[in-house]
């Protein structure tokens, strides 16, 4: 049995009412069993059974969730700067990719976890490389995260190097395995989602038959959509229809569909997205690295749509980090609607913690703090000298929370981050193997 009492924080709920309270917080075998004030003789009981973290000066809130990442292209950090969506993928990522082995997908994976944990992540969704994807899902087992992962899935496509581009049986059967192994996997912590890259580099009959072993599965289907302006015109081209009308069409929407981006759609679209239930990830700073846009938040939400947040890639954002994400967030959806209020820090916040969990199905399990919830918790200091001298707790952390300041991480009540450092991935291993895979890549690649 597991028992910590976390003890004298400001506990920011995200709950339905958003309360905001100081108290503690009990954890005991993986679930949140109580919060607010425990009674002293409670909390002597637990001292005795269990360990107390102190949280005095800290925000204790829901583990942060990040519903778009690329752990397979977190070694190319650096090696893709300055270069809009489709030349980015097919000059630096797609080679980068196509020359990944085992073991410098292995360093990747260790990698970006490794960051993101560090910086309060516990929940993700992850959409790998075309080979060798049991790697990601060993790593994601090693590191205790919880999460979703998918191989990509491409067997079309222009500019599409060899080492990725697959044939429509090949790709549905790897994708039917690795779902088969996986699916549940780690005590229920991991699952599959279907990875189609994008329309650009699927045949429609790959998509329609992902869509049908996605509902046959009760899987997730991710993918990117509405990214950028030229990826569009693209996509019009071949198909005569914006992408959006393409993959309702193909099956790729509702619930179990999660589309990355969103930055070019239409108020329309937005209608249309929040009837069918279709996911959007919000990824503010791959879109200004990549020049796609800014996507309009505020107005996805009020149509109804249920918002995440994710870093995506280190190519094209170059951190990890779910705090810069946050505050990004914030700040461009003011710039993008010429209004200061938005999209406010509560909002925001809830885009990283409850409506991430929403958009990946698992609310009802994570993404606030309440009662018979998992245990998926950080502890983060808001009373550092770029917090001081006070203010609301939420617009701390919104605007001024940075990774360093997280002290202790818990997914499924198990404590991963301890004092700012991982527990279950060590962080100078990570960072040895990451610098040696990423030399012997970059000579595989021979990237021009």
């Amino acid at each position: 049995m597991s028992l910590f009492l976390i003890r004298g924080g400001t506990l920011v709920t995200m709950d339905p009412a958003r309360r905001v309270l100081r108290g503690d917080l009990v954890i005991e075998d993986g679930e949140i069993v109580a919060l607010g004030k425990v009674p002293r003789r409670a909390r002597e009981e637990i001292k005795a059974r269990g360990e107390v973290i102190d949280a005095s000066g800290c925000a204790v809130i829901p583990g942060l969730v990040q519903a778009h990442v690329h752990l397979c292209q977190t070694l190319f950090r650096g090696m893709a700067d300055e270069l809009p969506l489709l030349p980015w993928l097919k000059r630096r990522i797609w080679p980068l990719e196509a020359a990944h082995d085992r073991a410098s997908l292995r360093a990747s994976a260790r990698l970006g976890l490794c960051e993101m944990m560090r910086a309060g992540t516990t929940s993700i969704l992850d959409m790998g490389t075309v080979h060798h994807h049991d790697v990601v899902f060993e790593v994601m087992k090693e590191s205790g995260i919880r999460g979703f992962s998918g191989k990509a899935m491409m067997d079309r496509g222009a500019g599409v190097p060899r080492g990725l581009k697959e044939s429509t049986k090949s790709s549905l059967e790897e994708s039917h395995r690795l779902c088969e192994k996986w699916h549940g996997a780690a005590d229920g912590l991991l699952g599959y989602a279907y990875a189609p890259r994008f329309i650009l580099s699927c045949s429609e009959r790959l998509m329609r038959e992902v869509a049908e072993a996605a509902r046959e599965r009760a899987a997730l289907m991710h993918t990117h959509a509405a990214e950028h302006a030229d990826e569009r015109a693209a996509v019009k081209e071949i198909l005569g229809k914006d992408d959006i009308a393409a993959l309702e069409e193909f099956g790729i929407c509702g619930p179990q569909a999660v589309l990355a981006h969103g930055v070019q759609l239409t108020k329309r679209e937005m209608k249309r997205l929040a009837a069918l239930g279709t996911r959007i990830v919000h990824c503010p700073s791959a879109n200004l690295t990549l020049a796609s846009g800014i996507a309009q938040v505020p107005a996805m939400r009020d149509a109804g749509v249920v918002v995440g947040l994710g870093a995506d890639g280190a190519p094209c954002n170059n951190r990890m980090d779910p705090w810069t994400e946050l505050r990004q967030a914030a700040l461009l959806a003011k710039v993008r609607m010429k209004n200061a209020a938005a999209l406010p820090a509560m909002d925001a916040l809830a885009l990283a913690t409850v409506d991430g969990a929403r958009a990946l199905g698992i609310d009802d399990e994570v993404g606030s703090l309440e009662p018979g919830k998992r245990a998926d918790v950080a502890v983060v200091r808001i009373d550092d000298l770029h917090h001081e001298p006070g203010g609301d707790a939420v617009s701390r952390l919104v605007y001024a929370a940075v990774a360093r300041d997280v002290e202790h991480v818990f997914v499924d009540g198990r404590p991963v981050v301890r004092s700012g450092e991982t527990t279950t991935l060590r962080r100078e291993s990570v960072l040895r193997g990451a610098r040696r895979e990423a030399k012997k890549l970059v000579k595989r690649a021979r990237l021009r």
